[in-house]
């Protein structure tokens, strides 16, 4: 990695330490002398456009007076924000400039009213951003095309011919599979809500704090997976996260309070919030199974993906949302 830094973002030849943790992308903090930046290499796919969509997005975003930061593109010797590996079968990686902050710990639970008003205020500037480019990702309720190989005929056959490691979670994969059956057929009710360009993937992983106050969120990372899609869907990702936390009803009410300072939603989009929260966890359901189908990952990995989401959204469906 430090042969690519030197190649395509020599003034930035540095030290680099990498990141521990993260599913889709590998990422270096790069360190050049009192400068820091951060690489990023993209693991799971080659796609050049959905990553220019990314960084477009990121660019109109650095030119608006946000009450937080997002990550900035730092161009290559090429003119470029992203450059092609020649090792690693093509991957790209791209340099971002540092943000200073810190990520919660799984302890913290102060920052969630900060959270929703930042959340609110992406979605507020996010519906007034008109692109020359079209979204590459679509939409969370186009499960068939997003996630070709989990078609309902193949993880049926799927589920009465499992292999041994997953056998014994057949209870879960049959509650997953049938959330996957319900969420398919609301699609006609959620292609009417109101859409607009979303983050798609906001959590308290993908969110820095302040280092001396620890609820003033300060940045919102990782828009990968921005796209267009239902308003409401970005409410509803950040919703899904909380399911199973020890102080699940006050954090829920604290963003709230600061996610309705910026957004108003409709009675229909607010109806459609419990369907959307289970539609969250059925994308992530299918994105292990494929990755696990596909040799991505090891059958541990989708064991314990399965336990956890399975749990979620039995809750849900215990009404405790």
């Amino acid at each position: 990695m430090e042969a690519i830094i030197s190649r395509f973002w020599p003034e930035w030849k540095g030290t680099l330490r990498k990141r521990s943790g993260g599913w889709n992308n590998t990422t270096y903090f790069v360190e050049s002398g009192e400068r820091r930046a951060v690489l990023r290499v993209y693991d799971t796919h080659r796609d050049r456009n959905k990553i220019e969509f990314e960084h477009t997005v990121l660019l109109k975003l650095n030119g608006q007076d946000l009450p937080f930061a997002v990550p900035a593109p730092i161009l290559s010797i090429t003119g470029e924000t992203m450059v092609q590996l020649e090792e690693g079968e093509g991957k790209f990686a791209c340099l971002f400039g540092y943000i200073e902050g810190k990520s919660p710990s799984g302890q913290d639970s102060g920052f969630y009213e900060s959270f929703g008003e930042s959340a609110g205020a992406l979605s507020a500037v996010l519906s007034e951003m008109k692109l020359e480019i079209p979204a590459v990702y679509r939409p969370y309720y186009e499960l068939e095309r997003s996630y070709p190989l989990c078609t309902r005929e193949a993880l049926r056959d799927w589920l009465t011919q499992l292999p041994e490691p997953l056998q014994k979670l057949t209870p879960e994969l049959k509650v997953l599979v049938e959330a996957y059956e319900s969420v398919a057929d609301s699609r006609e009710q959620l292609e009417n809500l109101p859409h607009q360009l979303v983050h798609g993937d906001l959590n308290p992983s993908n969110l820095l704090v302040d280092g001396e106050n620890g609820e003033q969120v300060i940045a919102l990372l990782d828009f990968e997976f921005c796209t267009r899609d239902v308003r409401v869907m970005e409410a509803a990702v950040i919703l899904s996260g909380m399911l199973c936390h020890e102080d699940e009803e006050r954090i829920i009410r604290d963003f709230w309070r600061g996610y309705s300072r910026k957004i108003m939603l409709s009675a229909e989009e607010f109806k459609a919030i419990p369907t959307l929260m289970l539609l969250r966890k059925v994308d992530v359901f299918l994105h292990f199974v494929t990755r696990y189908w596909q040799g991505t990952d090891e059958v541990h990995v989708l064991q314990e993906q399965i336990a956890v989401l399975a749990a979620e959204i039995q809750q849900m469906s215990g009404g405790k949302l």
